[in-house]
């Protein structure tokens, strides 16, 4: 085994075993992600994230005590040829055996009026289900991690109006039969760049043609507003990202307004006279009340 695979392989399950391996293991298992005979397309784009995950679930194959197979599933939306082939060059350091599919999505999202990175997101996405439905696989798994997630809840509050998160799993409507899971739900980004520091890998950032040559290199500046309210708010409260990522699996429905399912918004009039609701204050509830006071 070449020594740069063999180091990036033990640096997952020993120097970062606390940080990555133990909190990818924990999100497929507290989430329920992965079962016996599952065929699962690890999405690639070149990043980091992906990377990572890829080399995380190959891992976890040779382990795990589950049975599943992998397929390792790059699409070429358009990239340039020296961004091609570094995804090539960092898949093979890592023994990683991509299949290649090539789509020409960059040109067409390079029409849109507004939101091109949106739409490019939709078309890879749709692209990525169609071509590991067709390769036999159940699954597919991306790589968004626990800043994506607190990210997206804050950008929902701010900018659209509401409470949505970014799920662990999802099943697809437009693809029956197939389901998206997120494994490095739990794992740092921070955690992330430290091992691709640590084994000197160099990942793309962000190959979109779109977005060459332009100061920050995406056309998501609302993420990365989010990623620096995140540091700030860790500044005086190291706790902050994690509380907000908590709050989301602890809602008290006792003090929501209102809250849409189906499709349709339900305020919280509708089960306020109802005796059992969550707004009828016990005696219990009472008396701490008065004693916060």
């Amino acid at each position: 085994m070449d020594e740069r695979l063999r180091r990036a392989e033990l640096s997952i399950q020993k120097k970062y075993r606390k940080t990555i391996w133990n909190k990818f293991v924990g999100g497929l298992r507290d989430y329920a992600m992965l079962s016996d005979g599952d065929r699962v397309a690890v999405c690639i784009s070149g990043g980091k994230d992906s990377m990572l995950l890829a080399k995380c679930m190959q891992l976890l194959q040779r382990f795990s005590p589950t049975r599943f197979a992998l397929v390792y599933l790059v699409m070429d939306p358009g990239y340039s040829p020296e961004n091609r082939a570094r995804i090539e060059e960092n898949a093979a350091l890592l023994g990683l055996p991509v299949t290649v599919v090539e789509n020409r999505l960059f040109e067409a999202a390079a029409s849109a009026e507004k939101s091109p990175c949106y739409l490019c997101a939709r078309m890879r996405r749709g692209c990525l289900y169609k071509h590991a439905q067709a390769l036999g696989c159940n699954k597919i798994a991306l790589g968004h991690h626990f800043d994506d997630v607190v990210e997206t809840v804050l950008m929902s509050m701010l900018y659209g109006a509401e409470m949505k998160t970014m799920m662990p799993k999802l099943h697809s409507t437009n693809f029956p039969g197939m389901e998206l899971i997120r494994p490095l739900y739990l794992v740092r980004e921070a955690d992330i760049i430290s091992w691709a520091r640590y084994n000197e890998l160099t990942f793309l950032r962000c190959a979109c043609r779109l977005t060459e040559g332009t100061a920050s290199g995406t056309l998501d500046s609302k993420r990365q507003e989010m990623k620096e309210l995140i540091r700030a708010l860790e500044r005086t409260n190291p706790s902050a990202a994690q509380n907000i990522f908590h709050s989301f699996h602890n809602v008290n429905l006792g003090t929501l307004v209102g809250y849409r399912g189906d499709g349709t918004l339900h305020p919280f009039l509708e089960e306020y006279d109802r005796p059992g609701s969550p707004y009828w204050l016990t005696a219990k509830d009472g008396l701490e009340r008065e004693e916060k006071l």
